[in-house]
């Protein structure tokens, strides 16, 4: 009876972790921070935070919820609802780099992230670049090898990115510390 119960408790808590999870994607999405020469949301910077912190499972259970709220209509998207909502949004030019947050989620959560903070750098690195293959590849099927899909669909972004893996790698001894808490 006992071990239902706490069994039942876990549970819940990791519904719980997820959902909030999802809630602070959904924010960080919203959010337009002055950058050059785009503005920044903290998007990426939070997919690779709830791989960190909540590991590779949980993680990836985060942001498949984020997916799926976002595909069934739900204005959780960066540009949404003011582009459109639901799986016409998804299914858009931002579906590959959407995509790639599952895979960054995996890698930073699987990722053991320790005091060397140029190693803890090249793991998040590796990670988020993950977003921008899945994002050029996507790109370039939806409007053509022909445009500069590079140019657009990653360059714009570099300084951000770089910016937010920074601060990352910086805090990552203590972002992985809290695993123990899941």
């Amino acid at each position: 009876m006992e071990l239902a119960k706490s069994q039942n408790l876990k549970i819940l808590k990791y519904i719980l972790i997820i959902f909030f999870g999802s809630i602070l994607l959904t924010i960080s999405s919203k959010i337009k921070i002055p950058f050059y020469p785009v503005p920044m949301t903290m998007q990426t910077f939070v997919v690779l935070f709830l791989g960190m912190s909540l590991g590779y499972k949980v993680g990836l259970a985060t942001v498949s919820l984020y997916l799926f709220e976002g595909i069934i209509g739900l204005p959780v998207f960066s540009n949404s609802p003011e582009k459109g909502v639901g799986l016409v949004y998804f299914t858009g030019p931002t579906m590959g780099y959407l995509i790639g947050f599952l895979f960054a989620t995996f890698l930073a959560g699987y990722f053991n992230f320790k005091k060397n903070i140029l190693v803890n750098f090249v793991k998040l690195l590796v990670s988020v670049s993950v977003i921008y293959i899945f994002g050029i590849f996507w790109l370039g099927n939806l409007i053509g090898w022909d445009k500069p899909i590079i140019q657009l669909g990653v360059t714009p972004f570099l300084l951000a990115e770089l910016f937010k893996i920074s601060i990352l790698a910086l805090l990552a001894k203590n972002i992985f510390k809290l695993r123990k808490f899941i």
